[in-house]
């Protein structure tokens, strides 16, 4: 990212922001990112000061970025440019405020790509099968394992440092079985939280183990703008859930150093390394399993969609889903509405003869 003359009233703004409007990181380093790219145009082209951009230069800027960029990356762009003025004139560092009459633009409103039912189902079946399956080879491994130690027993030729030798790959395979196995179990619980509670990526990937209540089968999760909220989940997350935390999550622990087994100690989900799992790995797995599972290839975003279509479609209240999903206007979670209406047209077209 380049650096400007301008970088210590970014710095100002951004601190403002996480301050008084409790922004998530992604989003304070989204802005930063924008107004930096933004402001880098503006010394190109000789500005030295806030006060010699004008509206004119705003527009500018906004038709070169257009060029490279989708309407919904303009307009977040151009939302944290016009709050970045806002708050610069508000603080005395300019005498006017240039963007205040910056239009965003206009996002065409598409609806939200969603799993059927049955393919949903059959994404968590596949996960569940896979589960067993490596549980099945480690199961095998340990057999093994005991096998070749009384072979090793009987023979009596053999030197104590052959038998070492002989039974150190062995050990060594049933740590990869278990380590897979573990990464299964994980996996299974992620898709299993996700589609169960329709909670953001970023929420999934923060969890603690403190913020799941069994007994209630309700998760605390922590959203946008570090509001909280509680959110049930069904019993096949909560198998999915106790697998993972007695078996899978201890496996993984292990492999950690002492310093990031300190930092991931209360994490919920943890990856290869023993360390808090982040969210391009949470990601790979929901691609990595809709390809496994045969689906159409999906997000954990489309997986959130997903449950939120089929929730509304098993007859839940629009406010409830909107709790739920932590939308904090019932315009977004309305968009879901749609797409049941869209898909029950599709099944009229295909069964009525008359359609």
């Amino acid at each position: 990212m380049s650096s400007t003359q301008f970088d210590g009233d970014i710095d100002s703004f951004v601190s403002y922001l996480k301050s008084n409007r409790g922004l998530s990181a992604n989003t304070l380093k989204a802005y930063r990112a924008d107004l930096t790219a933004c402001l880098h145009l503006f010394e190109l082209r000789g500005v030295t000061d806030l006060n010699e951009i004008t509206l004119d230069d705003l527009r500018s800027w906004m038709a070169v970025e257009s060029r490279d960029h989708a309407r919904s990356s303009m307009a977040r762009k151009t939302v944290a440019v016009r709050g970045f003025f806002a708050w610069a004139y508000e603080h005395g560092l300019t005498t006017t405020d240039p963007a205040a009459t910056l239009m965003t633009p206009s996002i065409p409103s598409t609806l939200p790509a969603v799993l059927t039912e049955s393919q949903a189902e059959q994404l968590l079946d596949v996960a569940e099968h896979a589960v067993a399956t490596n549980q099945y080879k480690d199961d095998g491994g340990a057999a093994a394992a005991s096998g070749s130690g009384k072979a090793a027993g009987k023979t009596a030729d053999k030197s104590a440092d052959t038998v070492n030798r002989s039974e150190a790959p062995v050990r060594a395979d049933k740590r990869d079985n278990a380590r897979v196995t573990a990464e299964s179990q994980r996996n299974a619980a992620i898709l299993e939280l996700l589609y169960a509670t329709g909670i953001r990526v970023a929420e999934l990937v923060s969890m603690d183990i403190a913020d799941i209540d069994f007994s209630n089968r309700t998760i605390k999760v922590t959203g946008k703008g570090n509001k909280q909220r509680v959110v049930p989940f069904g019993l096949p997350a909560q198998r999915a859930l106790e697998t993972w935390l007695e078996q899978g999550r201890p496996v993984l622990a292990r492999t950690a150093t002492d310093a990031v087994k300190s930092r991931a100690a209360n994490a919920l989900f943890l990856g290869a390394r023993g360390g808090r799992i982040d969210q391009r790995i949470a990601r790979d797995i929901v691609h990595r399993a809709a390809r496994e599972a045969g689906v159409p290839d999906i997000s954990p975003h489309a997986l959130r969609h997903s449950a939120a279509t089929h929730i509304l479609d098993g007859g839940a209240d629009l406010r409830e889903v909107q709790e739920m999903l932590g939308h904090s206007s019932l315009k977004t979670t309305q968009r879901y509405t749609h797409v049941s209406i869209e898909q029950l047209k599709n099944r009229y077209g295909q069964a009525f003869p008359r359609a």
